[in-house]
């Protein structure tokens, strides 16, 4: 399925529907009377967090959407039905924009509602204007207009750790090794075009989600390469893997200087971003190469306050000792786990 993760669309809700001008026409009845009924409301739009949704693919080929109005008053005092709600649903993660930049709501417990178009009111009938003075008024109430808005809905991955590192570090190998996501992976750059999720099942029935990012190269948070377009997919990550090639063959690259390109690049994109808790994994230790600079590239992490885990995705040396390490900073910052939070209550924009 084709990943896409940032569309624009237009929403309307339904009008409310007039209020009637009607009088009792009936047989035996002196002087009846106004009996023209009210409006109906019309719907309005609501986005709904669908756990079951991984794109808003659906959304890039329809971007117009309107709820129905509701139904004009009638006679003999009856009221016009009432629209129901459009409900539109999105994945998990959806944020929720107007044109203007404007936050309206961010979509990310499973079935949380964000009301984005408010239906419009119906019209009260000319039944509801009769007085003493004004026994036969010849006039009733139109309905309102439903809210009309443009939107941007971003769809940021729910994570709780998210791998980082240049392209071919192994991120792909690694996710795949460790849970049952199966990225596609190959012995060139930007194998990885979308980002992955896979389910760790990890000791004691406890888990987590991790996702592997397209990978970042110098530049990523100005434009360059690929993986800028899905660095929005990390800030909602606990922590991060920060993994870093030992083998890699090109003269103008060194683990140390890779590290250092993709904590300047987080920085670049959000501050917020390079807080996070990182887990240094040196890759591709099997290989001769990559054992002959690890203990260079540890002691120079060393001396910036960093530990390093060597590992290989490949062959699964010391896989089980970086699962442990990254449980135990996880589980630590989210506190239990298994506990589901409570159904949020529905959201609606402000005004």
């Amino acid at each position: 399925m084709k990943f896409v993760d940032q569309v624009r669309i237009s929403v309307k809700a339904g009008d409310g529907g007039n209020g009637a001008v009607a009088f009792r026409r009936e047989k035996f009845v002196e002087r009846g009377g106004p009996s023209g009924g009210d409006g109906g409301n019309g719907g309005s739009v609501v986005l709904v967090a669908d756990p079951q949704l991984t794109t808003l693919l659906d959304y890039r080929y329809q971007q117009h959407h309107r709820a129905k109005s509701g139904q004009h008053g009638m006679g003999s005092d009856r009221s016009g039905a009432t629209a129901e709600d459009l409900v539109l649903k999105v994945p998990l993660g959806t944020v929720v924009t107007d044109v203007s930049g404007t936050q309206l709501c961010d979509l990310s417990s499973p079935g949380q509602r964000c009301v984005v178009a408010k239906g419009g009111h119906g019209g009260l009938g000319n039944m509801n204007f009769a007085t003493s003075t004004r026994q036969t008024p010849r006039f009733a109430q139109e309905g309102t207009l439903g809210e009309e808005r443009q939107l941007v809905l971003e769809l940021k991955l729910l994570a709780d750790v998210g791998l980082v590192g240049f392209p071919n570090a192994g991120k792909s190998t690694l996710i795949s090794r460790v849970s049952r996501a199966r990225p596609k992976i190959a012995a060139y750059p930007f194998t990885t075009l979308v980002p992955n999720l896979g389910m760790v099942a990890y000791k004691n029935g406890r888990s987590f989600v991790m996702a592997d990012i397209p990978g970042l190269i110098e530049g990523a948070s100005a434009g360059a390469g690929v993986g800028d377009q899905f660095l929005r997919h990390i800030e909602r990550c606990r922590i991060l893997i920060h993994l870093v090639d030992l083998a890699a063959e090109d003269p103008d690259r060194s683990p140390v200087k890779d590290f250092q390109t993709i904590k300047r690049e987080l920085a670049n994109y959000s501050p917020a971003l390079a807080r996070k808790p990182q887990i240094v994994a040196a890759n591709k230790i099997d290989l001769p190469l990559a054992r002959k600079r690890y203990p260079r590239f540890a002691q120079a992490m060393k001396r910036r306050g960093q530990k390093v885990m060597p590992i290989s995705a490949a062959t699964g040396e010391g896989l089980p000792t970086l699962l442990d390490a990254t449980a135990e900073a996880l589980f630590r910052l989210r506190g239990a786990i298994g506990k589901s939070p409570a159904a949020p209550a529905p959201v609606e924009p402000s005004a």
